[in-house]
């Protein structure tokens, strides 16, 4: 590491916070990023962004940009587009592909498209019907918004009166509503850097499924690593993470969620083009499972900028 020439990647913003509902997650990922490169020796400023943003980073003269952004705003092409606009380089996938990651419902399309396995779902408005929902996807299903991450607004559903409050609930989040089949198994995510995957983690939390307490609060989260799958498994398992990530056009790094069902079917659930970086979060634990350390990491995800 303290042989690396750092001074290729010039003066960098790192991009933090906005006013997404994931912004005190974006603020601790973009804390650490930060900290991160100047450790490396790269003059790195972070930005908690506002409407004001692309002046800043055109008045101070950066050169290019870390995307530490999560959610609407930061992860769903907006950011992406106006940096093309300004021409600064910046992390992870673009515009396009962002915008499809963000929206579930787009990317499930384009995987059903390509034979990528994912849960059954239908879209919810004002006149679905509770009896319709469950006709078509089970007795046991998921109410989510379209375009929110770290599972906000998401509910398990087993009864109509369920399910009358999570669409409630969930109205206040980005995106259309969604009703998702529920999967009876085990979640797993993936890690993706530079066209790799990294290794497998296998998740377990005494929630019913994987959700925002379960990845920020709780303590009694278990992060499975290894895995625990046989070692054909697990590669096969990366192989298909990859093909979900690459038929939505995300690039650079992202992770990748699934489910195992009992059969030891894939399930895949969601791209996230920009993961969390927080003392939580899962890219950093995969990459350190490899030797890779976190900040040799973020210089890693700093190089997809070029």
């Amino acid at each position: 590491m303290n042989n690396l020439d750092v001074s290729k990647y010039g003066k960098v913003a790192v991009l933090m916070g906005g006013g997404s509902g994931e912004r005190e997650i974006s603020l601790k990922s973009g804390a650490a990023v930060l900290n991160a490169l100047q450790a490396s020796g790269v003059n790195a400023v972070g930005i908690d962004v506002d409407v004001d943003i692309f002046n800043k980073l055109i008045d101070e003269n950066f050169d290019r940009v870390f995307i530490a952004l999560h959610g609407c705003g930061g992860e769903d092409g907006a950011i992406q587009g106006g940096l093309e606009m300004i021409k600064l380089p910046y992390t992870g996938s673009g515009v396009m592909s962002s915008g499809i990651c963000m929206n579930k419902l787009m990317t499930k399309q384009i995987w059903a498209s390509a034979n990528v396995p994912t849960p059954d779902f239908v879209y919810l408005d004002d006149v679905t019907e509770y009896d319709a929902i469950k006709s078509k996807l089970g007795s046991v299903f998921v109410v989510k918004p379209s375009q929110e991450g770290s599972s906000l607004g998401i509910h398990k559903i087993s009864n109509q009166q369920e399910f009358a409050y999570a669409v409630n609930d969930a109205r206040q989040f980005q995106g259309r509503l969604m009703a998702e089949q529920w999967i009876n198994g085990e979640e797993y995510t993936v890690g993706i850097l530079n066209g790799e995957a990294l290794p497998v983690i296998k998740l377990e939390t005494p929630h019913d499924f994987y959700d925002y307490e379960a990845k920020y609060q709780a303590d009694d989260t278990q992060y499975i690593l290894p895995c625990g799958l046989a070692e054909h498994q697990e590669r096969e398992l990366q192989q298909q993470a990859l093909k979900a990530f690459n038929v939505t056009e995300a690039s650079g790094w992202g992770r990748v969620d699934v489910m195992l069902d009992q059969q030891q079917q894939p399930w895949f659930l969601e791209v996230n083009t920009v993961p969390g970086m927080t003392d939580h979060s899962l890219v950093p634990m995969a990459a350190s499972h490899v030797n890779i350390s976190f900040d040799y990491l973020v210089l890693k995800i700093l190089d997809t900028a070029f």
